[in-house]
């Protein structure tokens, strides 16, 4: 699968790619980003990560969050699995693809094994099943944030 959407590498953010995400976690505040095309859903994640302090931003869709500036800013991405456009595990592979691994979580209200078994093999960080629980998602949240390493 191609991405089909150009993410912009210049020689900064190739430079920024390069870091270990330690190194990157100094250079900046933690940002989570949450793509998710339920707008209630997508806002309450919102506000309970910004009740633990984090910079947030949320994304209606896949594209939207690949077009912005957020990409090479994320230290932890929340998505939906299922999107209209792009999935959650499609926008996973494209950012892999363009030298983006960002520790990812998904998130779904239509749990499917085969596609659970195949995100996490590909190194997606945790598939949650909602309604999750707000420690489930946060443990993940700084789990991600602390090790940066987006391999199960």
């Amino acid at each position: 699968m191609l991405c089909p959407y150009p993410v912009q590498i210049t020689a900064l953010n190739q430079r920024l790619c390069e870091l270990t995400m330690p190194e990157r976690r100094l250079r900046k505040e933690p940002v989570i980003s949450i793509v998710d095309d339920d707008q209630f859903v997508g806002d309450s994640l919102k506000r309970l990560m910004k009740s633990f302090g984090y910079m947030v931003a949320a994304y209606p869709s896949a594209g939207d969050f690949l077009k912005s500036p957020q990409v090479q800013e994320t230290s932890c991405l929340i998505a939906d699995v299922n999107m209209p456009g792009m999935t959650g595990v499609e926008l996973y592979e494209c950012l892999i693809k363009a030298g983006q691994a960002i520790p990812t979580i998904l998130i779904t209200a239509y749990p499917d094994e085969r596609v659970r078994t195949g995100a996490l093999d590909k190194g997606v960080l945790a598939y949650l099943v909602k309604p999750f629980s707000q420690t489930d998602l946060t443990r993940y949240v700084r789990f991600a944030l602390e090790s940066g390493n987006p391999q199960k």
